[in-house]
């Protein structure tokens, strides 16, 4: 029900929460939940440092039931839901002006709210749109899967402004989500070839390849690290033998550091201007925080 506002209380539940999700602590970052109780959230995007927006999808391809998305309140705990009923709202984003912008897969659109709270079509017409990300300017960049996993099927990354449509890259069989910079250079995960793709002065290459099932990507404020999720066991936790990890590329050194390991399912990825990460466990049902200790 849009407007609806749910108090969520993590005194009690945060080391319950962090004992189901199976985390390994790393001596650089303190984690914490802060949501618990929610019904498979995915996408994740971070306004400033003190508002945090996800999607929830417990039906995929479902209209009318119980997808949304909400905001969480970092400093206060209180969970708003923004916008429900929508079929399968995948990854989401907020530009400059605060208004949000995200993909619902299986309708093949791509939905915005104002910061008012008017919701309306974007664009529409699509393929199965994934990833999101919008430049300082305004544009949209979005990935589209309408076959996963299979090379030259059609897979695309694109860009819109609302009216037009332009292509950027396809032929990769699973560009799942995608990042802007602010010099407008593009960065995506592809899931089923295990590689991180860049798109630079209108070149595409591979970043960074040897990965295992790269699914969420986002790029810091200062666009020095990109953060990227590899989920190839989703739903397992690391105490089961789960393989899941957050990691951190440091694009001038081209250095990875891994984050955190052991969380069920990290899907989506997203960094606060002030440096802290977030990400969804969509199986746990949770948001974790990893704050930097000791960051300036």
């Amino acid at each position: 029900m849009a407007g609806r506002t749910v108090k969520v209380f993590l005194i009690a539940t945060l080391l319950l929460a962090s004992t189901a999700v199976g985390f390994a602590q790393h001596p650089r970052y303190r984690f914490s939940v802060v949501a618990a109780g929610l019904d498979r959230p995915v996408g994740i995007t971070v306004e400033g440092s003190e508002t945090v927006y996800f999607t929830l999808v417990p039906t995929p391809g479902v209209g009318g039931g119980a997808n949304g998305v909400a905001k969480l309140d970092l400093e206060t705990g209180v969970i708003t839901m923004l916008h429900v009923g929508e079929p399968e709202p995948t990854n989401i984003v907020v530009d400059n002006q605060g208004d949000l912008y995200w993909t619902c897969k299986s309708a093949g659109v791509i939905l915005k709210q104002t910061e008012e709270g008017t919701t309306s079509l974007f664009l529409g017409g699509l393929e199965q749109p994934s990833g999101i990300s919008v430049s300082k300017r305004g544009n949209v960049y979005f990935t589209e899967i309408p076959n996963p996993g299979v090379p030259n099927a059609g897979n695309r990354v694109s860009v819109s402004n609302g009216n037009t449509k332009v292509i950027l890259h396809q032929g990769e069989p699973e560009p799942t989500d995608v990042v802007v910079s602010r010099n407008g250079r593009l960065y995506w995960t592809c899931k089923s070839a295990g590689v991180l793709l860049q798109r630079v002065n209108g070149e595409t290459s591979v970043l960074l390849e040897g990965l295992n099932h790269p699914v969420g990507i986002a790029l810091d404020h200062k666009g020095e690290t990109l953060y990227f999720t590899e989920v190839p066991t989703p739903g397992v936790p690391g105490s089961a033998g789960g393989q899941n990890r957050v990691n951190a590329l440091d694009l001038k050194t081209k250095t990875v550091r891994v984050i955190h390991r052991g969380d069920p399912e990290p899907t989506d990825v997203a960094v606060a201007r002030n440096g802290n990460v977030y990400w969804t466990c969509t199986s746990a049902g949770v948001i974790v925080e990893a704050k930097r200790i000791g960051r300036r």
